[in-house]
C-alpha cells in the first residue's frame, strides 16, 4: 500500500530522515514510533504531499485515497452530523448531481453508484461514529461552533474515519479523547478494513490494533512484524548485546518477579488485584523500548505524613451555579489511596478532581460536609496548565522562583529530578517540547512534597519512555493519587481502586479494566461478577489496612535502607568493572586488579544477602498490612 524509496527529509537544513526505505503491505495496520522530534509528523507531511522530499520517492497505488485528521477543527454553524457526512466527497457530489439531473439514464447511474457506496446508510454510520466519540443524538445536531476546540477535534477525527480512506494516517489520535473514546477507537480500528499508519505513544492502543511497527531512529525506518510488545522484545534483544543493557533488563525482571511472587497468593481472591499483578508482570516481561538518554522522573518525598482519611465527604453536591453536576457524594480518600476516575467526559471527573483539590469553591458552588486531614497538601496537574508556564523563562528560572533562597546547585538538582537533560535546563519554556513542558509542570506541582497528587490526563505529549518514567515515579510516590487518564496501561500499573463517575454519582467500580472495556463497548450498567465484595466491606478493610501500614512503619524504613544499600553496591560494582576492563591495570598494578576482583566478588555476595533481606522484610511488611475483603 505504501512504499518509500531512499527517502530524505530535511527541516531548516536539519536532516530528519536520510535514504530511508519502507514497504508497508496492503491493508496493514502499523504503528509509527520513535522519540519526539525524530520526524514522525514530518514523514506524514511527505506522505500526503504537503512537504516535498529532498530526494527519494513516496508511492501508493493509483487511485488510492489518503485520509488524515484536519489540522483545523471545524468551527462553522453546520451541525456535526452534516460536517461528518460532507467528508465523503463522492457521496456529496453524487447527491448534488442527483438534485439537478434530468436525464433518466444519468439519474439511474447516479442512484446505482449511491447504492454501491452505501450512501443510503451513510447517516446511520456517521451517527455511530460520532456516538462512539462521545456525541449523543442531541449533540450531533448542534453546530460545531458551540463546542470547544478539543471536542471539535473529535469531529475532525469522526470525519476522516467516516470517509474510510485506503490509507488512514493518524497522529496521536487519542490526545483529545477520554478513556471511553480511546476504547471505542481501539475497537473501531481493529475492524477497519483498509491500511492504517498511526503515530501513538499509547502502548495498549498499539498492541490491540497494530500488526506492524515502524520504528524511526537514527534517521532510518525499520519495519517490525507484530504489535508494540513484539517490537519491544526485538528491540530489547538488540540492546541486550551491550552488557550494561543486559544487566539493567535482568535486574528489572528479577525485582518484578519478586513482587509478583509475593503478591500472587495473597491476591488470589481479589480480581482487581489479580489484574494489577498481570499488568505488572507484563511491564516486567516486556520493557518499553527505552533509550540511553531517557531520564527518570522523581517526585520529592512527602514533607510530612498524614493520618487517614486524607479527605472525607458527606452529602456533597457540587457544580458551577446551575444544577449540580455531582450529587450526594459520600466518599473517603485514605492517605495512600491510588484511585483512577472512570466515566465519559461531561459526567464530572474533572469537577470531582477540582473539588478534591479545593479549587471548586472559587469556581462554582459546593454544598455538604468535607473534612480534610490536618496538614494535607495537594498538588494538581492538568494539561491546560502547560499554557501557564512563562514562555521566555527557562526551567531553571521557573524552579528558582519556587526556591528563591536556595543556591544554584540545588536549583539545578531539582530540575534534574524532573527528568530534564542538562542541555535543556536553560532553554526558554516556549522552545521546550510538549513532553518537556509536562515534566517541568509536574515537577513544579510536586516540589512541596504534597500528600495528595491529582493528575488530569498527564500523558498527553509524553512519549513511551516518559510514560514509563511516570509509572515508576507514581509507584515510588508515598502519598495518595487521584488519576484521570485515557492511558489504560498507566491506570493498570498504578491504580488500586477504580471509581466510576456517572449520572451525578461516584461509586466504586469493582471490576478491572477489561470489565470496564466490556462495559463501554457493550453498554451494560455493571460488569457481571460472582462473589464481588461490597463497597462498605472494602472501605472498612482499607481503613484497617491503613492502620496496619502505620504499625509497620519501622519495617518499611528498613526496606528503604536495604534498597539504598543495594543501589550503592550496584554502583560500586559498576565502577569496579570499569576499572577491571582496562587492560593496562593488570600490567601496572596486578595487586590492585586482584584486590578489585576480590571486592567485586564480596560486593556481589553482599547484594545476594541484601536481596534476601529485602525479600524477607517485604514479606513481613506485606503480611503486616495485608487484608482480605469480606462480604
Amino acid at each position: 500500500m505504501l512504499t518509500l524509496t531512499d527517502l530524505t527529509l530535511r527541516i531548516a537544513g536539519r536532516p530528519l530522515i536520510e535514504d530511508a526505505s519502507l514497504a508497508l503491505p496492503p491493508n496493514a495496520k502499523a504503528g509509527l514510533v520513535g522519540r519526539n522530534g525524530t520526524g514522525k509528523t514530518t514523514l506524514f507531511k511527505a506522505i500526503t504531499g504537503v512537504l516535498e522530499a529532498e530526494s527519494g520517492s513516496v508511492s501508493i497505488p493509483s487511485g488510492a485515497r489518503i485520509g488524515q485528521v484536519a489540522q483545523e477543527a471545524p468551527g462553522t454553524e453546520d451541525a456535526l452530523i452534516d460536517i461528518v457526512l460532507a467528508a465523503d466527497t463522492e457521496r456529496a457530489a453524487l447527491l448534488a448531481r442527483a438534485a439537478t439531473e434530468t436525464d433518466a439514464h444519468e439519474i439511474a447511474a447516479i442512484q446505482a453508484r449511491l447504492t454501491d457506496i452505501g450512501a443510503h446508510s451513510a447517516e446511520a454510520r456517521a451517527a455511530r461514529i460520532l456516538s462512539g466519540l462521545g456525541f449523543d443524538a442531541s449533540a450531533q445536531r448542534r453546530p460545531a461552533s458551540s463546542f470547544s476546540g478539543g471536542w471539535r477535534m473529535r469531529v475532525a477525527l469522526a470525519s476522516v474515519l467516516f470517509s474510510a480512506p485506503d490509507l488512514l494516517l493518524l497522529d496521536e489520535p487519542t490526545n483529545y479523547l477520554d478513556l471511553e473514546g480511546t476504547l471505542w477507537l481501539e475497537n473501531y480500528l481493529t475492524r477497519y478494513p483498509y491500511s492504517v499508519l498511526m503515530i501513538s505513544h499509547d502502548q495498549d492502543l498499539l498492541n490491540k490494533t497494530c500488526q506492524w511497527i515502524v520504528h524511526l531512529e537514527h534517521k532510518q525506518l525499520t519495519l517490525y512484524r507484530g504489535n508494540y510488545d513484539g517490537f519491544a522484545r526485538q528491540y530489547a534483544e538488540r540492546a541486550a548485546q551491550a552488557e550494561k543493557a543486559r544487566e539493567k533488563i535482568a535486574a528489572q525482571r528479577r525485582h518484578m518477579e519478586a513482587f509478583v511472587e509475593r503478591f500472587k497468593a495473597k491476591a488470589s481472591k481479589a480480581r482487581q488485584a489479580q489484574s494489577r499483578i498481570k499488568a505488572l508482570a507484563r511491564l516486567g516481561d516486556v520493557a518499553p523500548a527505552l533509550h540511553e538518554d531517557d531520564l527518570p522522573l522523581n517526585f520529592p518525598e512527602l514533607r510530612r505524613e498524614i493520618q487517614s482519611p486524607a479527605i472525607a465527604m458527606r452529602g456533597i453536591a457540587a457544580g458551577y451555579g446551575g444544577a449540580p453536576i455531582l450529587k450526594r457524594l459520600d466518599l473517603r480518600i485514605d492517605a495512600d489511596d491510588r484511585i483512577a476516575l472512570l466515566g465519559s467526559n461531561g459526567n464530572g471527573k474533572s469537577t470531582l478532581a477540582k473539588l478534591i483539590a479545593g479549587r471548586l469553591q472559587k469556581e462554582g458552588k459546593v454544598e455538604g460536609e468535607m473534612v480534610r486531614a490536618p496538614d494535607l497538601s495537594v498538588a494538581y496537574f492538568a494539561q491546560h496548565q502547560l499554557d501557564e508556564l512563562r514562555p521566555a523563562e527557562s526551567a531553571v528560572e521557573h524552579v528558582r522562583r519556587a526556591m528563591p533562597q536556595q543556591p544554584e546547585p540545588k536549583v539545578r538538582a531539582a530540575v534534574a529530578r524532573m527528568g530534564l537533560p542538562t542541555e535543556k535546563m536553560d532553554t526558554p519554556a516556549q522552545s521546550l517540547s510538549g513532553g518537556e513542558k509536562a515534566r517541568l509542570l509536574l515537577g513544579l506541582a510536586t516540589m512541596g512534597g504534597p500528600n495528595l497528587l491529582i493528575l488530569d490526563e498527564p500523558t498527553n505529549h509524553l512519549d513511551i519512555g516518559a510514560r514509563q518514567a511516570l509509572i515508576e515515579a507514581l509507584n515510588d510516590y508515598a502519598g495518595a493519587v487521584i488519576l484521570i487518564s485515557h492511558d489504560r496501561r498507566l491506570i493498570e500499573a498504578t491504580a488500586d481502586r477504580l471509581w466510576l463517575v456517572k449520572d451525578g454519582a461516584v461509586k466504586p467500580f469493582d471490576g478491572d479494566m477489561e470489565d470496564y472495556r466490556a462495559l463501554v463497548l457493550g453498554g451494560d450498567d455493571e460488569p457481571k461478577k460472582a462473589d464481588a465484595p461490597s463497597s462498605n466491606s472494602k472501605a472498612e478493610a482499607r481503613r484497617d489496612a491503613a492502620q496496619r501500614r502505620a504499625a509497620m512503619a519501622g519495617v518499611k524504613k528498613k526496606i528503604n535502607e536495604t534498597e539504598a544499600l543495594l543501589e550503592k553496591l550496584r554502583k560500586e560494582i559498576q565502577a569496579i568493572e570499569v576499572k577491571l576492563a582496562d587492560p593496562a591495570l593488570y600490567q601496572k598494578s596486578p595487586a590492585e586488579a586482584a584486590r578489585l576482583a576480590q571486592r567485586r566478588a564480596a560486593a556481589n555476595g553482599e547484594i545476594d544477602e541484601a536481596e534476601e533481606r529485602w525479600l524477607a522484610l517485604s514479606e513481613e511488611y506485606e503480611a503486616g498490612i495485608s487484608f482480605e475483603p469480606t462480604g
